[in-house]
């Protein structure tokens, strides 16, 4: 076949995260850790319920799905041209011939003449020069490519179902903690209130108390905009009319998961959007064969045999029979450049492609740093501010206590009050973004597993190696495992 053997690029790969010290070097199998239903990590009933018809009821997924089946039948079309072609061909006229005609031959009038052929054709154009090897090769590496997308897109749908329903399930915490709040505002309301009934505080504090009250009223309210918007995305992402869901409330966060980050050489071959890159790469580098082989010349064989007879009668005599073999080849001697420019830009495509899927490689190291950068940070953040959150709370409570003692005006009360909502409101928000880190670093490590994943397993027996050989004996490794790096 003509043109470049395909060969995959290298692209440099670094041994370890930054975020995550301490991984060795995967193995080959490591890459194959066994999928599964990820989303079960978060242990909500809701992501469990939903998550399996994003596959089969997603818009998204079933266009890629169809483009995946399209992409399957151009891989059959294009190996259809390596076979010859086949076709009968059958054929009877009735024909009246004139008199002035017929007299010159047989001196009688006009007659009608019956004539008929029956013939078997075959043509074929043998692929030389790999031209249409190229194709096929091109058209497989599409459909490949195809395939991946159709993964990609499955597991883009699917987190982003998880984003929703994380998004959904803050927005009920959300509401409870202003539920919560507007019930203790009206509690402080009461108390000044009565103070201001007895007249032992301005007038003022009763208006900011009432003030205060009805703008924790109207961001509740607000917050049903939003939980409405997440539940109409829930039902579009699983393939329903937003009017025809109703998702019950529930505060009740999802479990945020531990994740194995594996290392960055399995990364390669988990993301199903390197993988399409990849594969496009393969299809623009057999489009350069396919060009290529234009600068050959195009050889045809052809073949007929059968009968024609005129008149009609008689026609399968052996004396009708008829047959022939033709061969023809064509050669272009000069196009103007067009060859060589066609050469040209498969070429440049092809370079297209594997900057592309270089991109893509870096792209995908660079989301999963920020994933697990995130991820660390976050834990940091949100251990100061659950005891922030305790101690605003207390806090709020001594300003409430100490001006119904009258020793601190109610500006004091107010202050420790939001000081105690935007600090919980600041924890809710980390707790999402923790969520939705994980959820992120999910979907940018390929996918999930079920049980141990490769990676854990190497990494525990070179733990088990590394203190074998601290203690002066041999390395060991568990049975049927891969050796140490």
């Amino acid at each position: 076949m003509v043109g470049p053997d395909y060969h995959r690029p290298q692209v440099a790969v670094p041994a370890q995260w930054k975020e995550l010290p301490g991984w060795i070097q995967a193995e080959p199998a490591a890459a194959e850790a066994p999928k599964g239903d990820w989303w079960t990590a978060f242990q909500d009933p809701l992501l469990d319920e939903l998550e399996p018809l994003v596959a089969v009821s997603n818009q998204t997924v079933r266009q890629s799905y169809a483009n995946y089946q399209q992409a399957l039948a151009e891989v059959r079309v294009a190996r259809a041209n390596l076979f010859p072609t086949l076709g009968v061909t059958g054929s009877a006229t009735r024909q009246r011939s004139s008199s002035a005609t017929l007299s010159n031959f047989s001196g009688r009038g006009a007659r009608i003449v019956n004539s008929g052929s029956a013939e078997a054709n075959v043509s074929w154009e043998p692929d030389l020069w790999g031209k249409v090897r190229r194709q096929i090769e091109e058209q497989s590496a599409t459909a490949q490519a195809s395939e991946a997308t159709l993964a990609n897109a499955q597991l883009s749908e699917q987190i982003a179902l998880a984003n929703a329903v994380i998004g959904l399930r803050v927005t009920d915490a959300d509401i409870d903690l202003f539920t919560q709040t507007v019930e203790a505002y009206k509690a402080s309301l009461r108390v000044v209130s009565d103070q201001d009934s007895a007249g032992t505080v301005p007038p003022s504090d009763l208006i900011t108390a009432r003030t205060q009250l009805e703008n924790a009223q109207a961001s509740l309210i607000a917050l049903g905009v939003s939980r409405a918007q997440y539940e109409h995305a829930i039902a579009v992402l699983v393939g329903r009319n937003p009017e025809d869901m109703t998702i019950p409330h529930s505060a009740r966060l999802p479990v945020l998961p531990t994740i194995p980050a594996g290392v960055p050489s399995t990364l390669l071959q988990r993301r199903p959007d390197i993988a399409a890159a990849e594969r496009q790469m393969a299809s623009a580098n057999a489009s350069i064969g396919v060009a290529v082989a234009a600068y050959y010349p195009d050889i045809s064989l052809s073949a007929l045999d059968g009968f024609t007879q005129a008149p009609l009668s008689g026609l399968l005599h052996i004396s009708n029979y008829v047959w022939s073999l033709g061969a023809s080849a064509t050669q272009t001697i000069f196009d103007g450049g067009a060859r060589s420019a066609e050469v040209a830009a498969a070429r440049a495509s092809y370079d297209a492609a594997v900057a592309n899927y270089r991109g893509t490689v870096l792209t995908a190291f660079q989301n999963v740093e920020n994933d697990l950068s995130g991820l660390r940070i976050l834990a940091q953040q949100s251990e100061r501010l659950d005891a922030a959150v305790r101690d605003s709370i207390r806090g709020a409570q001594i300003a409430q206590n100490e001006y119904e003692a009258g020793t601190v005006d109610y500006t004091t009360v107010v202050t420790a009050q939001a000081t105690q909502l935007s600090t919980q409101q600041n924890s809710l928000n980390v707790q999402q973004q923790r969520l939705l880190d994980s959820a992120a670093l999910i979907g940018n490590l390929g996918g999930g597993w079920t049980g141990v994943s490769a990676d854990s397993a190497a990494a525990a027996n070179a733990a088990a190696n590394a203190t074998a050989n601290a203690a002066g004996n041999a390395p060991s490794r568990a049975p049927g495992a891969a050796p140490p790096p």
